[in-house]
């Protein structure tokens, strides 16, 4: 099946992206491709094959929600260079410092 030009300028303009004519021809290209690679499975005979949604059991694995006690605090923080209020204080990476 043959994606065209103009289809591909559709579809970009509903998506509100540009495409220069070099990429729009080249994205039809590539679609007319993918689209007759997916059309060639039609061909494949399934009879008595049955539907499959996924190929993973689905089993869900639940474990008893059991509340435990954390790493000591001190243990944690012994090299950490700086730390205010129980928090670790790194460099700011904002401009400004993003403190506002």
């Amino acid at each position: 099946m043959k994606i065209s030009e103009a289809e591909v300028r559709h579809v970009a303009n509903l998506s509100k992206l540009s495409f220069s004519d070099q990429e729009t021809r080249a994205f039809a290209e590539s679609l007319t491709k993918i689209v007759d690679m997916i059309e060639l499975l039609n061909e494949v005979d399934t009879t008595g094959v049955p539907v499959t949604t996924t190929m993973a059991d689905t089993i869900n694995m639940m474990r008893e929600d059991v509340a435990e006690k954390g790493e000591d605090r001190q243990l944690l923080f012994q090299n950490v260079p700086e730390q205010e209020n129980n928090y670790i204080k790194v460099p700011a990476i904002l401009e400004e410092g993003g403190d506002a």
